[in-house]
């Protein structure tokens, strides 16, 4: 039996435009027929026939930056020192569920605690659990100039880590071989971290021998390369050593472009953490009196220098870095498109493409579910409204009016609006500022003025009001 969508709009994937009054047919959980209505085959006893010619019709999405053990973390700590390898991993399969709910079928994870995204892959994989197509990681190969080593070194790196410390390249080497044995799909090394001055910029945390050794042994084993990058010099080193992917590149320089122009680069700018940051932080956040304007310049360099590089034909690639308390989980990976699109000028056709075959040639078995197209795994969205027209529109799940994979509705669990976090998953926060004499007169005088009573400790320390 035949499955025929008539679809008002269809957007293949492979294009930056739509073919309207198209006609979808799926038998097997793939594509047998793509294209116009009256070149459709005619449904057959049995058959089912969606109408779905007031709606717009597209490949599923991709996010190729989910960061699926991280939690929605609030910190640091919270992803690399609490909550057990095998809570995470169940709390993985939950983001990663949450994630296709938001119309992402498919989604690579450059970055897990131990072998957790991968374990989820399996286990999706071979259908214990419906959930999107994933593609992984291990833990990040870093140095001590690298993201990753975030802790004092008297702490070191913790084994549940969501890196690993390389102290030389045969380690390097080494960990890229265990990698590869325990089944990742890619290797992702950290090429900066946070130290720099303000004359070089970021270090890099290896050099271009370190660099080019690492991404030949990888390639040798048959694993993409993936990396972290935001300032010019590992830009430029990890270019020149043909990785595959380079995330943010948000001061990538000309000879850094020329180089991922030259070897075949991608860049995946990961925007998004940056925004939401800038947008949404608060001064109760422990980051606010920094961050937000580090963000803010990098931003406005991103913006340059990622313009500068797709207009050189550097192919570019979406993903959200998903999976922090400001980014949560299925909440606003869709805007990451809606950054490209309209921040970075690209266009909502070129993004959407983006997003869809250009992705999947980055993903496990991407060929296999890039388009909508004959022969191609039939995952696709039903969408109320036009993309094309306004990409925000993707941000708003009660637009999704389908998500289906290999041929079939999702049959997602009822999920939670918000995935809880347990204690245990936690830092033991305690106090968000120092309570100085002078602190809590304030107190004391703010609650005096709008209540005309004084708080508890006015009984133990009554000069507090004076």
């Amino acid at each position: 039996m035949k499955t025929l969508i008539h679809c008002g709009t269809l957007f293949t994937g492979t294009e930056e435009t739509a073919r309207p009054d198209q006609v979808a047919v799926i038998e097997n959980g793939v594509f047998s027929f793509v294209g116009p209505a009256q070149a459709a085959p005619a449904a057959a006893p049995g058959d089912t026939v969606l109408d779905h010619r007031a709606h717009f019709v597209m490949p599923g999405l991709s996010d190729l930056h989910v960061h699926l053990s991280y939690g929605n973390a609030h910190g640091q700590e919270d992803i690399d020192f609490y909550g057990s390898m095998e809570y995470r991993a169940l709390r993985a399969l939950a983001a990663a569920q949450r994630m296709l709910a938001a119309g992402f079928t498919a989604m690579m994870d450059p970055a897990t605690s131990g072998h957790v995204s991968p374990a989820v892959r399996d286990a999706l994989f071979v259908g214990m659990f419906p959930g999107p197509r994933i593609t992984s990681s291990g833990p990040a190969l870093t140095s001590r100039i690298g993201l990753y080593d975030y802790f004092p070194s008297w702490m070191g790196v913790a084994p549940e880590s969501t890196g690993v410390l390389i102290r030389s390249l045969p380690e390097a080497i080494e960990e890229i071989r265990k990698q590869t044995k325990d089944g990742v799909d890619v290797i992702k090394i950290a090429m900066d971290g946070i130290h720099g001055d303000r004359t070089r910029g970021l270090y890099a945390a290896f050099d271009q021998d370190e660099t080019t050794a690492m991404v030949r042994e990888a390639h040798r084993l048959g694993r993409k390369v993936v990396v972290h990058v935001r300032g010019s010099e590992g830009a430029g080193y990890a270019a020149r050593a043909g990785v595959d992917i380079l995330y943010h590149a948000s001061r990538i320089d000309a000879e850094g472009i020329a180089a991922a122009r030259d070897m075949g680069c991608s860049i995946c700018p990961s925007l998004m953490l940056l925004v939401n940051n800038i947008e949404f932080a608060r001064p109760g956040d422990p980051s606010f009196g920094w961050w937000p304007d580090i963000q803010r310049r990098e931003l406005a360099a991103a913006t340059i220098n990622l313009k500068r590089a797709y207009a050189a034909g550097i192919p570019f690639l979406v993903g959200s870095e998903t999976g922090f308390a400001v980014t949560p989980y299925g909440e606003w990976a869709a805007r990451e498109l809606d950054i490209m699109a309209n921040q970075l000028e690209f266009g909502a056709g070129a993004v959407l493409r983006m997003a869809t075959s250009g992705n999947r040639r980055m993903l496990r078995d991407g060929d296999d579910h890039d388009s909508i197209a004959v022969g191609k795994r039939a995952d696709f969205l039903v969408v109320d409204g036009d993309p094309l027209t306004d990409i925000a529109l993707l941000q708003d799940h009660d637009k999704l009016l389908g998500i289906w994979m290999d041929g079939a509705p999702a049959n997602l669990p009822k999920l939670p609006a918000e995935i809880p976090r347990h204690t245990r998953e936690m830092a033991q926060g305690m106090w968000s500022q120092l309570y100085t004499r002078e602190t809590v007169r304030d107190y004391q005088r703010q609650s005096l003025k709008d209540t005309g009573s004084a708080p508890p400790f006015e009984d133990i320390y009554p000069a507090a009001a004076q």
